[in-house]
């Protein structure tokens, strides 16, 4: 099922960093609902499976996704290697063998295959005869199949490139990239690349990387998203680590991605594995299976290249998930993942086929939105007078009072001594700082807010913080980094933010190393701050780092009874003490600002928005934040009463779904009843949210929940937004599903235009069906 509202028509696609135009959302008149086949998302579907007769149960083989159908090649069916080609139509959910002419690739496993253009091209791999153990090598071979001949063609290619197995290979500007592998010796880390536009001209090039290069290692996944290229995991024998790395194809630079910011509490990366599949499908990256300390996990792993966070995909109740496995392959096709054989449990190869629906819904700019309220200082309305030298720094009271409640308390001390001072003036006007108080467009002037005991820059730091719920990572290399972030750790123990103290002493602990432990320790040690300074302690006193901490000249600079704090630490470790009390992780941006919405912001709102004349207290930074249409209004001019009558276009939405839509800007929630998702359907478009994910869920909700039991009410909805093509789809509804229908209470209270539609429709489909029937029996 699609729909789409009427303007559509004069803005084909909107991109989530497009301003949308509001001139255009004003004409929606209606929206259009094209009913058709759709599949619930994060599903999980069993296919059939390859029959034995048109090939081998396997795995450490290949697939590859081309148009409407998944190619199959090579592999091991535990007796011997494979190189047939097999070929699985996604639309007929049908197996076959693909036509093939000329010679094809060696029999071999743990190849790589990557489509360019209208061909399919194989590298390397271990080939040989497993059964008697002979001839077993690895391959720097490189053959092109064409899709369309079904012509096998082996490149003679120039280049001195190791021959290997088990590699990550991957296409990018019109080049094959080879990263690793194994090579019957040792594990790799090189690189090496291939053009693909002309096999005259090919010869390999080896890559020069730089950065922070992965270990030595094979049996792991690549995949490009963003134009990065990713590698996750993977054998590297006592290295072994569930690192996520990240290549620049454009400075050949590696990045190791950091987790210390994933406070605990919050999903973790995914356990370090082996013979696992990723694939990349919008702004993520999907891992599945694959071998983990032994076990065969079968949960499905999702990171965001975005926010930089995993999660742990929850399957729809519906899906028929696959077993946990090895060296399977995946490959995706539209909007879906297809997962083909690999290794079950007890040494089984699988020639099952099994296919999982992704979600496509734009990010949540939640946090994005507020750190820009943040970096661009619009509407600040409190300013924060910092430290002995009095530096200022500017912020906005409804975030601040929302996430910290030491702040908050500052700040109605601050608002209770300014109505004071507006009394002994005189000023009465001043005396009201509440909303609705007759405000110009001008605004009241800034609320001044005295905090002695914070600097100027681990508070901006605390304040970005308060913002998104993030603070910059520590540079590598950089003490001062680490030693601002302590300053900020400081603050969070006096203003109590235990999320942020967390997030402070992950990242520090995780930047401790040799060249800056001593710093971090004196830093500890004079700021009072125990469990870094244990840390520190225990870095120090290590059996790799003692003798290499204590040659260094900053050892000596160091005060005496730190000195001698660190030696009896060595002589005489103390023993380790275990808690087993839950670390306090606080609350998230969007806890407290649910919370804020909820009531806990009600003594600082400061604008009032009247639906059908009734009022609702809001506050201002938050609506001009994530809504670019209050974002001007507040900008140009700002209404002599502080109201603001709402309407979407010319429709004015019920009670329930702008109550709906609030929940969605203040702190980016999408669930509601689905008669709300009629009328909110066009608001990402007159109100001018970052993206159109609102809607997208919108869409979403109908499909999957117009049942008969809220029919009568969607109906409404649809036919006060003039959603023409869901009323006629809720009417279908009722008119099968009557006699359920006619007990619903709803329908006493329906209004009597639409209780003459239903009995339209019921005349219809009576005269349609049951004319003759009715004729004869009479």
């Amino acid at each position: 099922m699609s729909w789409f509202p009427a303007a559509m028509s004069c803005k084909s696609k909107v991109a989530p960093s497009v301003d949308f135009d509001h001139s255009c959302s004003d004409s929606v008149e209606y929206l259009t609902l094209n009913f058709g086949p759709f599949e619930t998302v994060h599903r999980w579907r069993r296919l059939p499976p390859c029959d034995e007769f048109v090939g081998a149960r396997r795995s450490k083989h290949t697939v590859v996704a081309y148009r409407d159908a998944i190619y199959v090649f090579g592999g091991d069916n535990g007796k011997n290697m494979l190189n047939d080609l097999l070929r699985f139509d996604v639309k007929d959910c049908s197996w076959c063998r693909a036509f093939t002419t000329g010679t094809p690739p060696a029999p071999r496993y743990h190849h790589s295959a990557v489509v360019y253009g209208s061909s399919m091209f194989v590298f390397g791999g271990y080939t040989g005869d497993i059964y008697s153990n002979s001839n077993l090598k690895n391959k720097n071979d490189l053959f092109e199949y064409k899709f369309a001949t079904g012509q096998w063609t082996e490149w003679k290619v120039e280049g001195r490139l190791v021959a290997r197995s088990a590699h990550g290979a991957t296409v990018y500007n019109d080049k094959l990239w080879i990263f690793a592998g194994y090579d019957g010796n040792a594990r790799l880390n090189d690189m090496w690349t291939i053009g693909l536009q002309d096999r005259e001209q090919a010869s390999w090039e080896e890559i020069e990387q730089s950065g922070e290069i992965p270990p030595s290692c094979c049996n792991f996944p690549v995949a490009v998203c963003q134009d990065k290229m990713f590698v996750f995991s993977g054998q590297s024998g006592a290295k072994i680590t569930n690192n996520l790395f990240q290549f620049e194809f454009k400075g050949h630079i590696w990045t190791r991605i950091p987790t210390e910011h994933l406070l605990r509490g919050s999903p973790p990366p995914p356990q370090r594995r082996y013979g696992h599949t990723m694939v990349a499908f919008d702004r993520h990256l999907y891992v599945f299976g694959g071998a983990a300390d032994n076990t065969l996990p079968n949960e499905l792993h999702c990171y965001d290249v975005d926010s930089q966070t995993w999660e742990v995909i929850q399957p729809s109740t519906d899906s028929e998930m696959p077993s946990g496995r090895l060296f399977h392959a995946a490959a995706v096709i539209h909007d879906a993942m297809y997962i083909f054989g690999g290794t079950v449990d007890n040494n089984v190869r699988s020639g099952e086929m099994y296919r999982f629906q992704f979600s496509c819904y734009p990010k949540c700019t939640l946090h994005e939105d507020y750190g820009k309220l943040w970096e661009n200082r619009q509407f600040c309305d409190v300013e924060f007078i910092l430290g002995e030298r009095e530096e200022k720094v500017l912020g906005h009271i409804a975030i601040v009072t929302a996430r910290c409640q030491w702040l908050r308390k500052k700040i109605l001390q601050a608002r209770d001594r300014q109505k004071q001072k507006s009394k002994q003036e005189g000023n009465e006007e001043s005396e009201e700082s509440g909303f609705g108080s007759g405000r110009t467009s001008r605004g009241p002037p800034l609320l001044e807010v005295s905090i002695r005991e914070a600097d100027a820059q681990p508070f901006e730091v605390l304040m970005q913080f308060l913002y998104t719920d993030k603070i910059q990572y520590p540079r590598k290399g950089h003490v001062q980094d680490v030693l601002l972030i302590m300053d900020v750790y400081k603050l969070a123990l006096s203003f109590k933010l235990s999320r942020l103290e967390q997030l402070c002493v992950q990242y520090i602990e995780a930047s401790v190393d040799l060249q800056n432990v001593l710093s971090v320790c004196e830093n500890a040690n004079k700021l009072q701050l125990d469990q870094l300074k244990e840390h520190c302690l225990n870095f120090v006193v290590k059996e790799s780092h003692f003798n290499q901490v204590i040659m260094t000249k900053e050892f000596e600079r160091l005060s005496t009874p730190l000195i001698v704090e660190i030696v009896r630490r060595k002589q005489q470790p103390p023993p380790r003490v275990y808690s087993d009390q839950p670390v306090d992780i606080g609350t998230s941006l969007v806890q407290d600002m649910k919370a804020y919405l909820e009531g806990a912001g009600y003594e600082f709102c400061d604008i009032i928005l009247l639906l059908d004349g009734h009022p609702r207290p809001a506050h201002k930074a938050i609506l001009a934040a994530r809504s670019s249409y209050f974002e001007a209004m507040f900008r140009s001019f700002m209404p002599e009463d502080g109201q603001v009558n709402i309407s979407i276009g010319e429709m004015v939405p019920s009670t329930q779904a702008f109550e709906s839509m609030l929940r969605y800007i203040y702190y980016g929630d999408v669930n509601m009843p689905p008669e709300d998702s009629l009328y909110l359907f066009a608001a990402p478009y007159y109100y001018g949210f970052s993206n159109n994910r609102l809607q997208a869920y919108c869409k979403q909700n109908l499909e999957m929940n117009v049942t008969v039991e809220n029919v009568l009410q969607i109906l409404e909805a649809a036919d006060k937004t003039q959603a023409l093509d869901m009323k006629k789809h809720c009417l279908h509804i009722i008119v099968h599903q009557f006699t359920k229908v006619s007990k619903l209470p709803n329908l006493r209270s329906l209004s009597q235009p639409l209780l003459l539609d239903i009995i339209d429709s019921l005349a219809s489909h009576i005269s349609d069906k049951q004319c003759t029937e009715m004729s004869s029996d009479i």
